[in-house]
């Protein structure tokens, strides 16, 4: 017999910058494999706001427009801030 608990389940949720920053991985991984520079598309994109600078290979356009610009470039400072050395 299976035992049922009265106990909730609960689970920890994924914060948005881990969530962004997973999003930026796969898009940047998307436009290695098609050999583009994530770099300079990247920019074109936060830039113009273009989704034509983010290849559709692997639905990276669709994965990155799920957020606005301004989340995808808080998460890049995040990221990128909590690199510097401390002082």
């Amino acid at each position: 017999m299976s035992r049922t608990t009265q106990e909730t389940t609960m689970f920890k949720p994924v914060s948005k910058t881990e969530t962004v920053s997973r999003t930026i991985h796969e898009v940047v991984e998307a436009l290695q494999e098609k050999g583009y520079n994530p770099i300079d598309q990247l920019a074109g994109y936060l830039l113009s706001g273009d989704p034509a600078y983010v290849t559709s290979y692997k639905d990276a356009r669709l994965k990155i427009r799920q957020f606005n610009r301004y989340e995808l470039i808080e998460a890049l400072l995040q990221s990128y801030l909590k690199e510097l050395p401390q002082k």
